[in-house]
């Protein structure tokens, strides 16, 4: 999708123009004054800020899980080397600047920030860095994939890095800086698995967190914001409020309610058809981010009748998208169905394999089930309520498998236990989660890295990414995403279902909001 496309808007927002008029240029220069609106105020300090979330968090350690929720909540503690812009763009955060990277494309060479503090009143160095990104690259799924990538790693000084490379590898920097199973930067000494300590350079400090009631942060006074103009995730970071409170509220309707009371200050991703609720409220806002991301299916290729690649693709035929979007979304203007993964007009658009997507026929299915030697072992469906839309798809999922002769056997758990059974091959052959629409495809899903759920591996899919992932030129690299996803649908380790728009809620009295996938609260005061 076009990168200004991905730029987050509200349904409240409307365009308004002006016209100057003037008798000479002090008439004018006075009409101009008097018709000009004030400035903002720049949002009040102080206040805490109380936050519904979509559930629990099953870790607060950002490297041990790709959930979007533990990063949303950890990227107030935690910063990375690189982070994104509001158009996508890769720029720096705790590294001083872009890298310099050698003519081959193999050595980059960080500097970093000169004065960062951890919240424990230590001083960055590049010791802690090296010490960081070995973890990132032994635990989390992207920094395994990484890790195939990096030849050495190592502290040139107290605040130089320097990573080579086994080859050139264009995604490098997009990967450092993507805040879901992110390449967080923390001391040194702290580190340890699992995290006792979370200890970090953000705005935030970690104070307290009780299970199924909040996690707490507070004012970082010692931090070393940035001095770049606020954009997207980069640039200065400033927290107003003294208080965040990320409260798990698994009920979406609850979500709804809070807010419409005043109890919560924000709810995220909240059931599409709640908009005609909060609209026009005077307390509360409905916010779009458009588009938001895409629900996709993952498929376990290490166990289970799922690991026969044939089933798979008896799976895909059998699945109606168009009927799965609507059951989740409800409105057409809240979703789109397309089998391509990237939109037309952009570098990464292809149709590759989408003579596969959404078919919906149960006829030919079947024909697969029964070519495929099926042994009628139940497919285990693994989703959640706690996103609304995810229960809603796997139900229309559950029916078209039915239909092409596949057993299922659909396990509603809480979100938290669903991100702790997708790490076990035996428990689960589908199950059902989301991601934002991000510029580098290589990013998301992470079942295009090693070792996340699903475990897809194969000769075909490490030819089509090591392709894609050592071209560096930008016409070229698009083409080749072609081949990668020809190959997702061919060996279908996942489902694209489609595209989405996402409604979270903001007080009225929440200032300097600017929504993202992952929503931020560094900038962003309460009114008085």
């Amino acid at each position: 999708m076009p990168h200004t496309a991905l730029r987050p808007t509200s349904f409240r927002s409307r365009s308004r123009s002006r016209s100057r008029f003037g008798l000479g240029i002090a008439l004018a220069a006075a009409a101009a004054f008097l018709a000009a609106p004030p400035a903002p105020a720049a949002p009040a300090k102080g206040g805490a800020a109380n936050l519904a979330m979509i559930a629990e968090p099953q870790t607060l350690d950002p490297m041990a899980s790709t959930a979007d929720l533990v990063g949303t909540i950890m990227q107030h503690v935690y910063e990375p080397l690189y982070t994104f812009d509001a158009n996508w763009n890769v720029a720096p955060m705790l590294a001083e600047g872009m890298p310099a990277i050698s003519k081959d494309g193999l050595v980059y060479t960080i500097a970093l920030r000169k004065g960062v503090k951890f919240h424990n009143g230590k001083e960055l160095t590049a010791d802690d860095v090296v010490a960081s990104l070995q973890r990132w690259m032994e635990m989390a799924p992207r920094g395994k994939a990484i890790a195939r990538e990096v030849k050495s790693l190592e502290a040139k000084g107290p605040n130089t890095v320097v990573v080579t490379l086994n080859r050139a590898y264009a995604p490098l920097l997009a990967h450092l800086a993507l805040p879901s199973g992110f390449a967080v930067i923390m001391p040194k000494d702290t580190i340890a698995t699992p995290l006792t300590q979370f200890v970090g350079t953000g705005p935030y400090m970690f104070k307290e967190r009780k299970p199924d009631q909040y996690v707490q942060l507070v004012r970082f006074d010692g931090y070393s914001p940035r001095k770049e103009p606020a954009n997207g995730y980069a640039g200065k970071r400033e927290a107003l409020l003294d208080e965040l409170r990320f409260v798990p509220v698994p009920n979406a309707n609850t979500r709804v309610e809070g807010s419409l009371s005043g109890q919560y200050h924000f709810a995220d991703l909240l059931p599409v058809e709640s908009y005609a609720r909060i609209e026009g409220k005077p307390n509360v806002k409905a916010v779009l981010t458009a588009p938001f991301g895409f629900p996709y299916l993952v498929l376990n290729t290490k166990q289970g009748p799922l690991a026969n690649v044939a089933l798979r693709q008896a799976v895909q035929a059998a699945l109606n998208d168009a009927d799965m979007m609507g059951a989740g979304f409800g409105d057409a203007k809240f979703y789109s169905v397309e089998g391509n993964h990237y939109a037309k007009g952009t570098r990464f658009f292809s149709t590759a394999g989408t003579e596969h997507y959404g078919k919906g026929d149960a006829k030919k299915a079947a024909a697969m089930v029964a070519a495929a030697k099926y042994d009628g072992a139940p497919i285990k469906i693994l989703t959640s309520q706690q996103y609304d839309f995810h229960y809603r798809i796997a139900l229309v999922m559950a029916e078209n498998l039915k239909a092409a002769g596949f057993k299922v056997d659909m396990q509603v758990v809480d979100w938290a236990t669903l991100i702790q059974r997708r790490n076990d091959p035996a428990l689960w052959d589908i199950y059902i989660t989301h991601s934002a629409v991000l510029p580098e495809p290589t990013l998301t899903p992470p079942q295009l890295g090693e070792g996340a759920p699903g475990w897809w591996t194969s000769p075909a899919k490490k030819a089509a990414l090591e392709a894609f992932d050592a071209e560096s030129d930008p016409a070229k690299r698009g083409a080749l995403w072609g081949k990668v996803q020809e190959v997702v649908y061919a060996e279908v380790p996942y489902i694209r279902v489609g595209s989405f728009n996402s409604v979270t809620a903001k007080s009225a009295k929440l200032d300097g909001y600017v929504a993202m996938p992952w929503p931020f609260f560094w900038n962003t005061g309460l009114a008085k």
